[in-house]
């Protein structure tokens, strides 16, 4: 297996915060992302470089073994239990003195290639084999999600590791949120459980609504007469448009709550947060002389 710098990838130093790494991902998947890029391959081997270099850097658990291990990451923890077992059993066949012990500093490759190379499994002794069972590494994967597919209950297929993986997203995810799949991750040694995977939800900021919450925020631009007289306006909502009345001398700034209108409550069906509506008023421009005339005349009656 070639070694892949998964700092390169993500153009950050190894003393990179897992904020920074973070903020890479963020910007380079916005750049990289298959929409944005239809048709090109480099683009979309790049992206799938990025996310399994961030799967890997942004768990802290696994950039540890990551930086121990190198390409040999994922099978660090067996190596470190395989290590245990080996004083153990070296313990048994030497009367409580250890015989040679796996170097902190040594390179680990031949270890790796005789315990997942096909050619070989652990050391055996007059006692016989010192092989056990291990589960396998688990896996980490984030998911762009727009805000308007956060907010309906869909199906999803994504592929990881050349596998692909189908799941039901319920309505109501928020940004950062973290669910598990037992089972999907790395396949176990030895006949060993599977690890598991844990999806981030990873939700973009949308131009139209601000979440807070289960609650939205919008801006809707009117006009001065509308604001001074009144009217109707219509604000989009995620399931399409309402008309608002507008009351008259509306102040610009005026903030409106549209009950029930805003992000779905997660996993509590029927409950939705509201949308507040804040009203931008648009002053006119390119003014004939006889609106200018009409405007001083309200200015000093």
């Amino acid at each position: 297996m070639a070694y892949i710098d998964y700092y390169k990838i993500l153009g950050v130093d190894k003393n990179a915060t897992q904020d920074d790494i973070k903020k890479a991902y963020r910007k380079l998947a916005r750049k990289l992302h298959p929409d944005l890029n239809p048709d090109d391959k480099e683009a979309e081997k790049k992206f799938k470089e990025l996310n399994e270099a961030n799967e890997v850097l942004s768990n802290p658990e696994n950039r540890a073994k990551y930086d121990k291990y190198g390409e040999h990451w994922k099978h660090g923890e067996e190596y470190e239990k395989a290590q245990q077992q080996q004083k153990q059993y070296q313990r048994q066949d030497y009367g409580g003195f250890s015989g040679t012990d796996f170097g902190e500093g040594e390179d680990f490759s031949d270890f790796f290639q005789s315990m997942f190379g096909g050619a070989g499994s652990f050391r055996k002794s007059s006692r016989g084999s010192a092989s056990g069972k291990f589960k396998g590494q688990d896996m980490h994967a984030e998911l762009n999600l727009h805000l308007r597919d956060a907010a309906k209950t869909h199906p999803q297929t994504f592929e990881i590791n050349g596998k692909k993986v189908r799941i039901t997203i319920p309505a109501g995810v928020y940004d950062g949120q973290q669910i598990k799949l037992k089972g999907h991750g790395n396949p176990g040694f030895n006949g060993g459980p599977n690890g598991d995977l844990y999806i981030t939800f990873n939700i973009p900021v949308d131009p139209d609504f601000e979440r807070v919450g289960d609650d939205l925020k919008t801006k809707v631009t009117i006009d001065l007469y509308t604001a001074v007289l009144g009217g109707d306006v219509k604000v989009n909502t995620l399931d399409g448009s309402v008309s608002l009345k507008v009351k008259p001398e509306t102040q610009n700034g005026t903030t409106v709550r549209l009950k029930g209108k805003g992000f779905p409550v997660y996993k509590k069906e029927g409950q939705f947060g509201d949308l507040f509506v804040t009203y931008d008023i648009k002053l006119p421009t390119h003014l004939t002389d006889k609106q200018k005339e009409l405007f001083e005349q309200l200015k000093n009656s």
